[in-house]
């Protein structure tokens, strides 16, 4: 019998324990990665850092409309949502090379945030989803719920068998 490949899945990188917050932090998730992490090959990602923002760095909110939101910095007021927007739609497509089955994003967070976020999901987490419709994503906070963990990891394998 062959081992099975493990499951490839996107995760915010700060969650890995990446110092890459705007505060120059991490937010090490060890209950997700000690619990998940038996079963994935993480392919970290921090739309911010990415972008070209750089750590620590002034922190961020999401305004305006809640159809198309802009990323402000909350202090100075610089936007930072066409750089962000133009990232995404290129990071997208540089994962769908990647062959994802899932995603764990970082709550509350104005690129990466799903729920917990003014005006809906944050820009980054908006326009995967959107390039990844069917992809199961959830929060790492959720995950925290031994059967919303459950639940994820089924769907994450039903998504990479249904590719194959």
């Amino acid at each position: 019998m062959t081992k099975t490949a493990p499951l490839r899945i996107g995760i915010s990188r700060c969650l890995l324990g990446e110092n890459v917050r705007y505060d120059g932090g991490h937010k090490l998730d060890s209950v997700l990665i000690e619990t998940l992490g038996r079963h994935a090959e993480w392919v970290p990602v921090c739309p911010e850092v990415e972008v070209g923002l750089g750590t620590p760095r002034e922190p961020m909110q999401l305004v305006g409309d809640p159809q198309a939101p802009r990323l402000i910095t909350i202090n100075t007021g610089v936007d930072h949502t066409d750089a962000m927007n133009r990232f995404a739609r290129q990071r997208v497509r540089e994962l769908e090379a990647l062959n994802l089955s899932g995603f764990v994003f970082k709550s509350a967070s104005p690129s990466c945030g799903i729920t917990g976020v003014s005006l809906g999901p944050g820009l980054f987490a908006r326009a995967f989803m959107a390039h990844f419709s069917l992809m199961p994503v959830e929060e790492e906070d959720r995950l925290h719920d031994p059967q919303v963990l459950e639940n994820f990891l089924k769907r994450v394998r039903a998504y990479r068998q249904s590719r194959t």
